[in-house]
């Protein structure tokens, strides 16, 4: 299961130990891999080379490990990161487990290109490891905790196109804004606005194609402006978010997507799902402030 979702792995185990117990479940966002590992026994495992990101987040007992010249200890408060083209060897303990965070490469490097607006040059230098017990760090193992929690449902929403690659995007993105690395001062500096005529291009698409999985990277190439600049573009001439925008597009498809469906043949879930909103709650909330009445209340109405 290691080989098959991660890496080529050898695993060992401390002389004098009676063996151990492996336990893996998983889920993959395309270039996204997020796992919970179990450990019955103590157990070493060691990669000749990375090829990807990693992010380990112990959530029981301890793991050690050497990387790149450099040495960590980590319990469930502390996460350890792992670039590629170094070896790793860790060690866990008996009865342990992790949550795992494989990035591809090219994926993570092309998600900071966008949020930059221009090419960068990788690998991406990662701190060594992460402190999960507050502040940024908290914010996005919460969010990997939520992809997490959805393990044991193999229907589960979030591979829906329109959901998944807005989770994949805050993964990714969320990374790279909540650790210290070489591109974090021009990532975090005040961007320049884009100018109308851009905005005016991503306008356009999102009209012409809300249903779309877009990721605000996506609708920054369509601007050819980086992701920061196109937030800023949208705040100055339209006032909110690009994906305020674009949620905003979508309650109105749906909102004539249920005053034209037949109560008999169609659900509020599903048009909700058909336009991206997979928490059903929290649409109805939003649906019921734009339009003051609830999604079923116009499903339910005749003409």
């Amino acid at each position: 299961m290691l080989n098959r979702f991660y890496f080529p792995v050898a695993v060992g185990t401390p002389e004098g130990a009676d063996g151990f117990g492996l336990s893996v479940e998983v889920i993959q966002l395309g270039p996204l891999t997020v796992g919970q590992i179990s450990f019955s026994g103590p157990v070493s495992l060691v990669v000749a080379e990375l090829d990807a990101y990693h992010v380990s987040m112990p959530t029981s007992g301890r793991m050690r490990s050497r990387h790149a010249g450099r040495e960590v200890v980590a319990g469930p408060s502390t996460a350890i990161l792992f670039g590629p083209g170094h070896a790793v060897h860790t060690m866990h303990d008996a009865n342990s487990a992790e949550l795992a965070v494989k990035i591809e490469r090219g994926a993570l490097e092309q998600e900071l290109a966008g949020l930059l607006g221009r090419p960068v040059d990788g690998p991406i230098d990662l701190p060594p490891s992460v402190d999960l017990s507050g502040g940024p760090g908290h914010s996005w193992s919460r969010l990997v905790r939520l992809l997490r929690d959805e393990l044991e449902y193999r229907e589960s929403l979030i591979y829906q196109p329109l959901i998944a690659e807005q989770l994949r995007g805050s993964v990714l993105s969320g990374l790279l804004l909540s650790l210290p690395h070489r591109y974090q001062a021009e990532l975090t500096a005040p961007a320049t606005p884009g100018p109308p005529r851009a905005i005016r291009r991503v306008v356009d698409a999102v009209q012409e194609e809300p249903e779309r999985p877009f990721s605000v990277t996506d609708l920054a190439k369509i601007a050819g402006m980086s992701v920061r600049s196109l937030q800023e573009g949208f705040r100055r001439h339209l006032g909110c978010t690009p994906m305020a925008y674009l949620q905003q597009v979508r309650l109105l498809r749906a909102h004539e997507g249920l005053r034209l469906a037949d109560p008999l043949r169609t659900t509020v879930a599903a048009v909700a799902h058909r336009w991206g909103f997979a928490h059903l709650g929290r649409f109805a909330s939003i649906y019921r402030e734009r339009f003051g009445e609830q999604p079923s209340d116009t499903l339910r109405r005749t003409e």
